[in-house]
């Protein structure tokens, strides 16, 4: 009798490792299946099979499932991206040549023999061509950025010689203005993208020239452990405390200067270059006279 228990229940146990392996095997093969699911998935090139549940566990199904969902969502991105860069390249080819004529046949008008007033007109015609051109340019900078049509690409880059270009094309303006342009002459290497990040410093500089009537501007370099600082600078109107808070805004413009040329995009431009860099801007002002962009440069 005893035999007969002893002999069940080695049966029992072999039949209970049996269990086990099989159950293991179910689990290696279910988390083999879902390694290869996720392994396609990362390189975009996920396709659902013809799964049955006799083969696949419910978590393999609902992640196969899942996968599917997200591939056809990421391909639907792809395609609205692609969407979107066509109809900004349209945008950027058909508005070029007739704001190309506008300021053409401006100039022309300038030239000629005109009374007082028709001068006036030509150049105002002038003047909003510029701006139409200036406004549709930046719209269009943004639109790339924003969609990610345009990636930033970083790498290491000297600092100095993008802030001298910087101040070669705002020469002519501030001489104008009977502004001095200062450059410190000191340089640091920065992880940037050089372009773009000439774009966003060029817009806070030519807004310092811009509400700077009298006095100077100025940029410098300044080297931290983690970023290089770049400050720009301006004895100009100053920024109130509160539109310190705004002026990074889309299309923000302060009471105190309405009057002026610009569209509110520069700074929120700048913004958006320089923090998808993984850099900062700090802007400081007494509010009364004098402002400085602090912008912070990952290193």
């Amino acid at each position: 009798m005893s035999a007969v228990i002893l002999a069940i229940g080695i049966l029992l146990i072999i039949l209970a490792v049996i269990l086990i392996i099989a159950d293991r095997i179910r689990t290696q093969r279910t988390l083999d299946t879902i390694e290869d699911m996720l392994h396609q998935a990362m390189k975009g090139d996920f396709q659902a099979g013809g799964y049955e549940e006799s083969r696949l566990s419910k978590l393999e199904s609902k992640l196969s499932e899942y996968l599917s969902s997200s591939s056809i969502s990421a391909q639907h991105i792809a395609d609205e991206k692609d969407k979107l860069k066509t109809i900004i390249s349209d945008i950027s080819h058909q508005t070029k040549t007739p704001i190309a004529n506008l300021l053409l046949y401006s100039e022309l008008l300038e030239s000629t023999d005109l009374t007082t007033e028709q001068k006036e007109n030509a150049l105002a015609i002038h003047a909003q061509a510029e701006k139409l051109r200036f406004l549709i340019d930046s719209l269009i900078k943004l639109s790339r950025l924003e969609s990610g049509i345009i990636s930033l690409d970083k790498q290491k880059t000297a600092v100095l010689p993008i802030l001298k270009e910087i101040v070669l094309s705002l020469k002519e303006k501030s001489e104008r203005k009977g502004i001095e342009l200062r450059l410190d002459d000191a340089d640091a290497l920065a992880d940037i993208d050089p372009r773009w990040t000439q774009e966003a410093i060029f817009n806070i500089a030519d807004n310092a020239v811009k509400y700077t009537d009298k006095g100077n501007v100025r940029l410098r370099i300044l080297e931290y452990d983690m970023f290089v600082r770049v400050d720009i600078e301006d004895t100009g109107i100053g920024i109130s405390e509160e539109d310190q808070t705004k002026v990074f805004g889309r299309f923000y413009r302060s009471r105190d200067v309405k009057e002026q040329e610009g569209a509110g995009i520069g700074l929120y431009l700048a913004r958006q270059i320089i923090t998808g860099e993984g850099g900062y801007i700090k802007v400081s002002s007494d509010g009364k006279s004098g402002t400085t962009f602090s912008v912070f440069l990952p290193r």
